[in-house]
């Protein structure tokens, strides 16, 4: 009875243990994310103000950065003067990021520091004008703690997409008269020939290396997703469709004339 009894006592002790041990690791976890989340939102306020000189407190001296299209940056020093020759250089140019809400996540990495990981979007301004969204990526970033100073020391930027507003834009259908009503070929100053076309029951745009899907807001106005661009086709007093304007973020510029 005695050895039953020191065995209860013995699974009761451990079983406490156990469970303190994993009440002081939650509390380690959720320290960290605070630290890392913080330290992550510091670093993005230097990057939207261009606060070039507050990068390299982030960045160890042999950082790594990958990038899906620019390749290898090796060094926090190289990383600095691509950022102040290229992101900084045009104070009329800015571009800021900002993360996908519910995409952040913060993990430990055990005897070495953190990693944390998301989704973000990128808005540029120029000129004073409103800012647009321009593209989406993803990020990995592997903070190093070194002695209790917290840097980055690898960073993983990947699946970069041009975005636009227009990819969140509500369309509606249009019937097969009101699609084929826009068929035909067009002539531009600049972009030269396009074609507007039937495929797979869904209406698209052709000009040079761009064939696109259209959506529509009226019967007459178009956009398309991957691009800031919108279509607004006229029509003669008989009711046909001469010629239709392309707008670049809002803006006219350029008028393409029907000829066929």
């Amino acid at each position: 009875m005695k050895s039953i009894k020191n065995y209860f006592v013995y699974i009761f002790v451990s079983s406490m243990f156990l469970f303190s041990n994993q009440v002081l690791s939650q509390e380690s976890t959720s320290s960290l994310e605070g630290k890392i989340l913080a330290l992550d939102a510091k670093f993005w306020n230097a990057y939207n103000s261009c606060a070039v000189a507050d990068f390299k407190q982030f960045l160890t001296d042999d950082l790594e950065f990958y990038h899906d299209k620019g390749g290898l940056t090796e060094t926090s020093d190289k990383l600095i003067s691509l950022v102040k020759t290229g992101l900084c250089k045009d104070p009329n140019v800015k571009l800021r990021r900002e993360a996908v809400n519910g995409t952040v996540h913060v993990y430990p990495l055990n005897n070495y520091g953190a990693i944390i990981t998301g989704e973000h979007l990128f808005y540029l301004s120029e000129n004073g004008k409103n800012e647009r969204l321009v593209e989406s990526a993803k990020f990995t970033h592997v903070w190093q703690n070194e002695n209790g100073k917290w840097r980055m020391r690898r960073v993983l930027s990947y699946d970069h997409q041009q975005v636009t507003e227009n990819s969140k834009k509500s369309s509606m259908t249009l019937s097969l008269d009101a699609m084929k009503s826009l068929l035909g070929t067009y002539k531009a100053p600049n972009t030269g020939t396009v074609t507007i076309f039937i495929e797979s029951n869904t209406l698209r745009i052709k000009a040079g290396r761009m064939n696109s899907e259209l959506f529509a807001t009226s019967e007459t106005s178009l956009f398309i997703k991957e691009a800031p661009l919108r279509f607004d086709f006229a029509k003669d007093v008989n009711g046909k469709v001469v010629k239709f304007t392309v707008f670049e973020n809002g803006k006219a510029v350029e008028e393409a004339l029907r000829v066929e």
